[in-house]
């Protein structure tokens, strides 16, 4: 178990990433859910935002309520949009309180005084006794480091992962120099990192990082409960491994989180954009089907109106991003087809 901030909450190495299971029947799921339970695993994360994953948790878990710790979020905007987000999560996770609930990436560390009085709604409703803590999720570093600095939060989520920057893992000290809980999301870049094994057990060494792991299947969640129950020494076969990860996957890539969508041309911007990376990490017979070269040609009805480029929390000049992805892809096509 890890100490979670100064919250007093006690939390599993294992914390359960619940965006996956939206892709899953409700019996899977819910399997899903009660395995990793048995397991020893008490951290749930999820949102608002995440179609019926809470649902899912409250209907797996909520026997148990009260010896899991369960993070939630919301992407609401003013007071009265975040309590009413906050008892739609209440009544789908069959609870009466939160443990953290979580400004789902606002565009700023929000504080006391603001016009929204997005802050005074999480304050009210922990003085309700609807939530225990107030959290963060964050994709922009500057707004993370201030979110940590103001005092103002029990958590902070961020992406976080074994090719990570230095920069990053220096707000993981700055985190717990300050008594913030730090959740890691994105611990496999997205996908991209196909060594679970190393991306766990480098992560591992930082005692003050909770890691979500996306889960929909259930030898995923096998391989994770393996790994804590016997943790692998972090040795040279896992750093070259990481190495390589670092090589491949440096500089800004997309990391899969969607925040770009909707495309009015319909073009899959989350998948198109790591295609290349993907077809080297994974089986890719199915990217040379038709059907994806027909995705792929999408990328030629751009219209360029700006939503994807103007949402990414990277930062990334999205339209350039997939036409080069474009390219690369054509000519995997062309290598790799009969």
């Amino acid at each position: 178990m890890l100490q979670f901030g100064q919250t007093g909450l006690m939390a599993s190495v294992i914390g359960f990433g619940a965006i996956p299971i939206q892709r899953i029947s409700f019996e899977a799921s819910t399997r899903i859910l009660q395995k990793a339970y048995d397991a020893g695993v008490n951290f749930y994360d999820t949102a608002r935002g995440y179609s019926n994953s809470e649902e899912r948790i409250g209907l797996a878990l909520g026997k148990v309520r009260d010896k899991i710790i369960i993070t939630t979020k919301t992407h609401a905007k003013t007071y009265d949009a975040i309590m009413k987000d906050l008892d739609t999560s209440l009544t789908m996770l069959k609870t009466d309180y939160i443990d953290v609930y979580q400004l789902h990436n606002p565009d700023s560390a929000h504080g006391p005084g603001e016009e929204n009085r997005m802050y005074e709604a999480m304050l009210d409703a922990k003085k309700a006794g609807k939530i225990r803590f107030i959290g963060i999720t964050n994709h922009r570093l500057d707004i993370a480091e201030k979110a940590v600095d103001s005092g103002l939060y029990a958590s902070l989520q961020f992406p976080l992962s074994c090719v990570s920057s230095e920069e990053d893992f220096a707000l993981v000290r700055k985190c717990k120099e300050a008594g913030v809980g730090f959740i890691a999301m994105k611990a496999l870049a997205g996908g991209l990192i196909t060594n679970a094994k190393a991306a766990f057990t480098y992560l591992r060494q930082y005692d003050n990082v909770i890691p979500i792991w996306g889960i929909q299947e259930e030898r995923e969640l096998d391989e994770f409960i393996a790994l804590e129950k016997d943790p692998p020494a972090l040795d040279e076969e896992m750093l070259r491994s990481i190495d390589k990860d670092r090589a491949e996957l440096s500089g800004s890539f997309c990391r899969g989180c969607g925040y770009c969508l909707p495309c009015p041309a319909e073009i899959p911007i989350p998948t198109a954009a790591r295609l290349s990376f993907m077809m080297g990490r994974s089986p890719y017979a199915r990217f040379l089907e038709d059907a994806w070269a027909q995705q792929m040609e999408r990328i030629h009805d751009c219209i360029q109106c700006g939503h994807c480029k103007d949402h990414c929390p990277y930062k990334l000049d999205t339209p350039e991003v997939l036409k080069e992805q474009y390219a690369k892809y054509i000519e995997f096509r062309k290598a790799h087809s009969a």
